[in-house]
């Protein structure tokens, strides 16, 4: 911790910290886990945000790609700290805009019942993209989290916070986010350059 941060910690000040996770999933059977992602981001919209909801679908996604490990092929964070609550929801805004803006990250949230998905071709990548931002210090997150072990850590603390209510923010992106829609490893490559191999 620099001298900045004790002092701050010192008189007083709440530390805030944003994270973002990228986890890629790879194999044939990952295409059921789309499934939980968009019935998640549906519940997420119809609470409009509201932070107990958030927080529950953040739960189980997390608990979905803990269930998928098998299928995990790379991973990468990114994060910073912050004392000043405006600076930390700026980071936020910058985080959510750029995954929203990401390749195939947008969900089709209509819920009509036309998902045949016998003539839909099935995608065999998965790239789930988590930001949050929490108060405190939680060092399972706020560190490399391209390895296994700790994202597996990384993952079982994100569903800790929940319960311990210390979420500010919680932003769930995926790509692809519809249902026939498929990634490539050359689009991953151009669009998640940040990846590391697990």
């Amino acid at each position: 911790m620099s001298i900045g941060d004790r002092i701050n910690e010192f008189i007083g000040k709440t530390r805030y910290v944003v994270s973002r996770i990228f986890v890629h999933l790879e194999g044939e059977e990952v295409a059921p886990f789309l499934g939980i992602l968009n019935q998640n981001a549906r519940r997420a919209v119809d609470a409009d945000g509201e932070m107990d909801t958030m927080g529950e679908c953040l739960v189980n996604i997390c608990e979905g790609l803990l269930q998928y490990e098998f299928y995990w092929k790379s991973a990468s964070n990114e994060g910073d700290v912050f004392w000043n609550e405006g600076d930390a929801g700026d980071y936020v805004t910058e985080l959510f805009t750029d995954s929203a803006q990401r390749y195939l990250s947008q969900p089709d949230l209509e819920d009509d019942e036309e998902n045949d998905g016998l003539s839909l071709p099935v995608t065999d990548n998965i790239i789930v993209m988590i930001t949050v931002a929490f108060e405190g210090e939680v060092p399972e997150i706020e560190t490399d989290l391209a390895q296994r072990d700790s994202l597996k850590d990384g993952l079982k603390a994100l569903i800790s916070l929940h319960y311990k209510q210390r979420y500010r923010a919680i932003a769930i992106h995926f790509s692809p986010a519809r249902l026939g829609e498929q990634l490539n490893s050359e689009q991953i490559l151009i669009n998640f350059s940040e990846l590391i191999p697990l």
